[in-house]
């Protein structure tokens, strides 16, 4: 190799990575870059994929942690629904809890609501492309069985004959699950995800495979882009588009989504759905796609937040094949009573807010918790996107390797091809900084609910959406209100306000935040906001 050429690469590189070295040190360098080079192409050659796990597995938990002495169990009880409306859109609309009371009390069958959501996927689905599958037969199927079981006196929980959609990144034997990704759109798995086995265990009805942003980024897939039922002329925001839009429409009693950082919360702030991402390691991940290994969630997407806590205490607990997951005490609780908890507000999140933003301030200030300020450490938190990149760009590096990342529709800079290359550059010395980052920030959201019971804020406003994701806290957002918006380009959280063209009505949301494993406290307080706000029964009137 050409020791001059060799000088001038290492000079083009030091550039790229942020460092000065001088002639001397380069020539010690290029000694040894022949071997390191060898070694990296036989680490390439291995085509190490997708499903392989990584042997360093994330932990939320510090040292001196302790589990929540909470119960394990529902308390729960779906209120009774009131009379079978006449209209089906009113049917179709119902959040979960009512769905289940009829279900229960046997005004209407799972076979005839199952029905009823097939009814509405064909109508609306072409407008929405929210459902990158349907499986009819398969859910009727389901939905007789069902029926049957509840017949014969077993009844598991509250899920039993619900249809739900689920979000294409878990795999469903013998069902295409193409991750939204033109190179996988063929993909048949052999088995099922475990979060497929145990909503089956439930009794809950499988509609189809809910369309995500392809490789789980925004919301354009190999079927298109998936709508916003609000105003269709923008995208519904992603990753897990297809799960909000499809449960915003009403074309599903609930729906399964995942979040990495922002999959969940994005979706569910641009379709006003309700959204809960999990305590990391309280749901297995098992079969479905994996994007980031440390960072991967999957939960819930409902119309409200009762419904989340009976679809999560469904799916959680731990799974043997999952080394990420914890065994932890989930309490789905039905007391509401706030008094003695402490409400956090962190210092400046809601300087230039919005008047939804502002005004669900005001709302669960009212609640009587104590509302306290918090602060955190000055920390580089954005910083912390590094070692996603690297993680997605390790998992998916065939793409890249083989220019099948060609394929994909979406090759903006910003968008997952591009994404990938530019990981190549990132430094494996700056890779484990950010995990000592990320400790340090483990350290600062442990310190802050000790002093707070629950965080509320805008989605995208101050650091919580990265700081959280990568600590693996939980987060519950919840509609808030509504506002008038131009239509929005597919992109994630922390979108500019769209400029040009009509305004329209579109539901805005506020989150909450709270220690690891309380989702117990985040379903408490933001019951108790849902029902002051008064505002998460409103429904999109093109889809009602």
């Amino acid at each position: 190799m050409d020791e001059c050429l060799d000088h001038t690469a290492l000079q083009g590189a030091e550039t790229v990575m942020g460092v000065r070295y001088g002639e001397g040190e380069r020539h010690q360098i290029a000694a040894l870059m022949d071997e390191q080079l060898a070694l990296t192409r036989a680490l390439r050659a291995a085509q190490i994929g997708n499903g392989v796990p990584m042997a360093c597995v994330f932990d939320p938990r510090l040292p001196d942690f302790v589990m929540p002495d909470v119960p394990d169990r529902v308390d729960l009880v779906p209120p009774d629904p009131g009379p079978l409306p006449a209209d089906e859109a009113d049917i179709a609309f119902a959040p979960l809890v009512r769905l289940a009371g009829w279900l229960a009390d046997g005004s209407i069958t799972s076979v005839a609501l199952t029905r009823l959501y097939l009814g509405r996927i064909a109508r609306f689905n072409p407008v929405l492309r929210c459902f990158a599958a349907v499986t009819e037969e398969l859910a009727l199927a389901e939905a007789a069985t069902a029926d049957a079981r509840r017949a014969n006196g077993d009844v598991p929980g509250p899920l039993l004959g619900i249809p739900y959609g689920l979000k294409d990144l878990f795999d469903t034997k013998g069902i295409v699950t193409g991750w939204g990704a033109e190179p996988y759109r063929d993909r048949m798995p052999e088995r099922d995800a475990e979060i497929v086995t145990r909503l089956r265990a439930a009794g809950a009805v499988l509609l189809g495979k809910t369309s995500l942003g392809a490789l789980a980024r925004n919301d354009v897939w190999y079927g298109g882009r998936t709508n916003n039922p609000w105003n269709p002329d923008e995208g519904s925001s992603g990753s897990s588009a297809g799960s909000a839009s499809a449960t915003a429409a009403g074309l599903c009693g609930f729906s399964i989504g995942t979040e990495t950082l922002g999959s969940i919360v994005s979706p569910s702030q641009r379709c006003g759905t309700t959204g809960l991402r999990p305590t990391f390691g309280r749901v297995p991940r098992t079969g479905g796609m994996v994007l980031c290994a440390t960072l991967d969630k999957a939960g819930p997407i409902c119309r409200g937040v009762d419904d989340t806590g009976l679809v999560l205490a469904a799916i959680h607990g731990p799974d043997g094949r999952d080394r990420s997951c914890i065994a932890a005490p989930l309490h789905v609780p039905a007391d509401r009573d706030l008094a003695g908890l402490r409400l956090g507000v962190l210092s400046g999140t809601f300087d230039g807010a919005s008047a939804v933003d502002r005004h669900a301030l005001e709302v669960a200030r009212g609640l009587g918790m104590a509302v306290t300020e918090a602060t955190l450490p000055d920390l580089p938190y954005a910083s912390l996107r590094h070692a996603l990149m690297a993680e997605a760009a390790a998992n998916f590096e065939e793409l890249t390797f083989s220019g099948r990342d060609d394929m994909l529709a979406v090759q903006t800079n910003e968008a997952w091809p591009n994404t990938f290359r530019r990981a190549r550059f990132l430094s494996a010395v700056d890779h484990v900084q950010l995990d000592k980052l990320r400790y340090l920030t483990m350290e600062a959201l442990d310190a802050l609910f000790r002093e707070v019971d629950v965080l509320i804020g805008p989605a995208t406003a101050g650091p919580m959406l990265v700081a959280s994701n990568f600590t693996g806290h939980p987060c519950l957002h919840l509609r808030a209100g509504f506002e008038m918006r131009a239509s929005r380009p597919p992109s994630g959280p922390g979108l500019p306000p769209g400029e040009g063209g009509p305004l329209h009505r579109v539901p805005s949301g506020i989150s909450l935040w709270s220690g690891l494993f309380r989702e117990d406290l985040l379903l408490g307080v933001g019951a108790r906001l849902e029902a002051a706000l008064g505002v998460a029964g409103e429904r999109p009137n093109a889809f009602g």
